[in-house]
């Protein structure tokens, strides 16, 4: 199965951090590496739904808004402020 990481979208931006720095956020890819590399919690439904969710916009079983949403939902339930 052909995997498509960049599969674009409505860019989202995140406040993330102490210092309240932004992260936009706008393909499939980016949101792949923010929940693996640099989220502040491993846990939490949302989360696992989210990196789920990802993985299957990658492989292009479900699409790339898909990921946004879940991002979203991720985020809102880490306590991360997110401007659309």
């Amino acid at each position: 199965m052909k995997r498509n990481t960049l599969r674009p979208f409505p860019a989202v931006t995140l406040v993330m951090g102490e210092n309240g720095n932004y992260r936009r956020v706008n393909s499939v890819h980016q949101v792949a590496e923010l929940l693996l590399e640099h989220w502040p919690v491993e846990n939490g439904e949302e989360y696992v739904a989210a990196v789920r969710v990802c993985l299957e916009a990658m492989l292009g079983a479900a699409p790339p808004e898909a990921a946004r949403e879940a991002l979203i939902k991720a985020a809102r339930e880490a306590g991360i402020s997110v401007m659309q």
